[in-house]
């Protein structure tokens, strides 16, 4: 059965939610984050400079940057035109310029499906509810963008930014598979599917949990890499394991298998048909994520296995979601 209009809109800002979650992966490990000092303009432009002698810092807000620098612990005096001159990199600046370009279609297809969500908000007015708060969280989002930039990336913040961006995900995900009149559901007999559908609950809130602690620990790495400039990522592991929040989220990933073989085993004994598409996908990616997890922990700590890491991690998530909504009850 094909997919219904609104569905492709849906599915298209989950989609490009997904791909700005991998873009924000990308600039948190190269360090990009404040390759673009100032917001909405990049060093005082819209198209990003590519060089220093492009940059007119007559038009910077230095106070605005000594106050952030203030923030992060820096003496503002140490703020001026030159330091910003030696600070300038230009591939950090592109970096961050393009995860903000990513975050235009997440924006645009965000507004289309809110106002396709009008024609569903009679027959189905939990989609349209969905729709509007989808909206309203890449708002608020958008916002807490520029907080995270004006902040100088503090920590709460950027949990913060991350643990919105995860309700989208859901929120986005439920617009998708219920925006039509039969929206995809897992066959089985009515007993095992409410073990099933507390087991899928579980395996979700254990996802989340170590989502969040997940995002700890990627602002400890941030501050490893800010302390120790030029040290071998292969020395950061003796410092993340004297961290308890890095010992219980490497820990916690056996938590997650326990939760997905729970309804793994449910689906393969109850499911007409056995495992499908979805639950396919979602224990492969959690296997997936511990062999990543594993060779961090025990091998080096790579900047292409942290962004692998993230990104699958959004993509995980939104299909635990799918899955989720697929043993729920018949409700709109």
């Amino acid at each position: 059965m094909g997919m219904m209009r609104f569905q492709k809109l849906a599915a298209a800002a989950l989609v490009s939610v997904l791909f700005l979650m991998f873009a924000g992966a990308i600039v948190r490990v190269t360090g990009a984050g404040m390759g673009c000092p100032d917001w909405p303009t990049c060093w005082g432009c819209l198209i990003p400079p590519t060089n220093v002698n492009q940059v007119d810092f007559s038009k910077l807000p230095i106070e605005k940057f000594q106050k952030k620098a203030e923030r992060m612990g820096r003496d503002p005096a140490t703020i001026t035109v030159e330091s910003l001159r030696q600070e300038f990199n230009p591939r950090h600046v592109w970096t961050e310029f393009s995860n903000r370009l990513a975050s235009l279609p997440v924006g645009f297809f965000c507004l289309a499906t809110f106002i396709a969500g009008f024609w569903q908000r009679l027959r189905r007015p939990l989609v349209f509810w969905m729709a509007f708060a989808a909206l309203a969280v890449v708002l608020i989002n958008a916002w807490m963008g520029a907080r995270v930039v004006f902040s100088g990336l503090a920590p709460g913040v950027l949990t913060a930014h991350l643990a919105l961006a995860m309700s989208l995900i859901g929120m986005l995900a439920y617009a998708a598979w219920a925006g039509t009149d039969q929206p995809w559901r897992v066959e089985m007999a009515a007993g095992p599917l409410v073990k099933l559908r507390w087991a899928v609950s579980m395996l979700l809130l254990t996802v989340v949990a170590e989502g969040i602690m997940g995002s700890q620990v990627r602002e400890m790495t941030d501050e490893l890499a800010k302390l120790h400039t030029g040290m071998p990522r292969s020395g950061w592991r003796v410092e993340l394991e004297s961290s308890w929040m890095y010992l219980i989220h490497r820990s916690f990933s056996w938590a997650v298998l326990a939760a997905v073989s729970w309804a793994w085993f449910l689906t393969k004994r109850h499911r007409v048909g056995g495992p499908g598409r979805v639950e396919r996908v979602v224990l492969g990616i959690v296997l997936t994520q511990m062999l990543l997890g594993l060779v961090m922990a025990q091998v080096h700590i790579y900047s292409w296995v942290q962004v692998l890491h993230v990104g699958l991690a959004a993509i995980l998530l939104a299909g635990i979601w799918l899955w989720r909504f697929g043993v729920s009850k018949n409700y709109r």
